[in-house]
């Protein structure tokens, strides 16, 4: 089970790391070919929504790994559950049925991981 969560972990990390860097350093205008959301909102939107990928990402590796504070890791995996029920949330108003999958997809990974922190294999503090 302590595998699988890491697998889960360094998966999630991993994506919504390439999320962030992709909202926070591509121009607008690269993002919209590929999230046509992300050239209709506000820049500011597309940024803050970043920096959330980027603190889920540091969030689910970090102090599980450093053992420092690990109870940040089912913390984070909770609040990007959160985040992808808003997202999906905000795909279905804008009638985007189809690009809820993903939304979906790392919101059950998301769940797995805060579960298997929390009860099946938590990590201890040093």
């Amino acid at each position: 089970m302590h595998l699988l969560l890491w697998g889960a972990q360094v998966v999630l990390a991993a994506s919504f790391s390439w999320a962030a860097g992709m909202k926070l350093f591509q121009p607008i205008e690269t993002l919209a070919v590929m999230w046509p959301w992300a050239g209709q909102v506000p820049v500011s939107l597309v940024k803050g929504t970043g920096i959330v990928d980027l603190l889920g990402a540091v969030g689910l590796l970090l102090p599980a790994l450093f053992r420092l504070k690990p109870l940040v890791t089912p913390l984070a995996a909770s609040y990007i559950v959160v985040l992808m029920v808003c997202a999906g949330i905000f795909h279905l108003v804008r009638g985007e049925v189809s690009q809820i999958g993903t939304n979906v997809f790392f919101a059950v990974m998301a769940a797995f991981v805060a579960w298997g922190r929390v009860r099946k294999a938590p990590i201890s503090s040093r």
